[in-house]
């Protein structure tokens, strides 16, 4: 009877273990804030405003008050007797993708990326992350993605305005063949582009839905075959995200957008929409090494 009742609690959220002073001491001096304890909640939070480079949205100046805040709380995990992490770094476009590896080789996992604003200069992106552990693995993680921050902004402190990398040609000469044969599979060619689309069996109000309705995975080549650019979309099982993320970003590839596409499909997908510059060839080998990483 005990044990039952321990365990309702716990499933209650009534019954935690307090954030102890030493956690506390160990994320304070990892991520290098001073962060506050809610003891109703049991989360310690740290918040680092980004102030060193002006943002406004629609020509009106922002103050980091308004959302323009990076923050990571951490708070005990009851299965693991550890720690968890939820937070949300502020990131410029050229910061971003950089960060993100940081923060993947570090453990933390990516669970989201979108924008919060609309007509806003330089463009500010918001990178959800999560994670269990220690106190000093996640307050480190976290840690080394600020200064990954602060490391590309003492280089210039004017956030770029494009990815960089090769010059793509105007004219669009993409050979389908050697793509072909790396997907295993046979794309469709538009004035000198190639596309491919991989559908995803979902269910959705009572109906099975795939490719043609937008379950799918895609990724189109422009350019030529030595210096092509290739954007694309990952339909995922939320089980597949992190492994996907990893495979791109140590290809070099840019994630762009994280979030959901639908709502009420079973089972559910997570959608990662993506840039990557370079030859054609080795791009399609990345994206199928991506692709490789997800269930069958």
């Amino acid at each position: 009877m005990r044990t039952l009742f321990f365990n309702t609690l716990l499933a209650a959220g009534l019954l935690h273990g307090e954030i102890s002073q030493p956690q506390r001491t160990a994320i304070d001096n990892l991520t290098g804030a001073k962060g506050v304890y809610t003891e109703s909640e049991d989360v310690y939070r740290v918040a680092f405003p980004r102030t060193g480079v002006p943002v406004s949205v629609d020509g009106r100046p922002l103050h980091p008050f308004q959302g323009v805040t990076s923050w990571a709380a951490f708070t005990p995990d009851a299965h693991t007797g550890r720690l968890m992490v939820m937070g949300d770094l502020v990131l410029f476009e050229d910061e971003l993708n950089p960060v993100m590896s940081v923060a993947l080789d570090n453990g933390l996992e990516v669970t989201a990326l979108h924008n919060h604003f609309f007509f806003d200069s330089p463009r500010v992106m918001f990178m959800h992350i999560g994670g269990s552990g220690t106190a000093e693995q996640l307050a480190g993680a976290v840690g080394q993605a600020l200064r990954k921050v602060a490391e590309i902004r003492k280089a210039n402190a004017k956030p770029a305005s494009s990815f960089g990398g090769p010059e793509i040609p105007p004219t669009n000469t993409i050979s389908p063949a050697p793509l072909d044969a790396i997907f295993g599979l046979t794309g469709q060619v538009n004035s000198g582009m190639y596309k491919l689309s991989i559908g995803r069996p979902a269910s959705m109000h009572g109906r099975t839905v795939g490719n043609q309705m937008g379950v799918n995975t895609w990724a189109a080549f422009a350019g030529s075959d030595g210096a092509a650019v290739v954007d694309g979309d990952f339909a995922m099982l939320e089980s597949e995200l992190q492994p996907v993320l990893k495979a791109l970003r140590r290809a070099g590839i840019n994630i762009v957008a994280i979030h959901n596409h639908m709502t009420h499909e079973e089972p559910q997908y997570v959608f990662l929409h993506y840039w990557g510059k370079g030859p054609a060839q080795d791009l399609a080998r990345s994206l199928k090494a991506a692709m490789d990483t997800q269930k069958k």
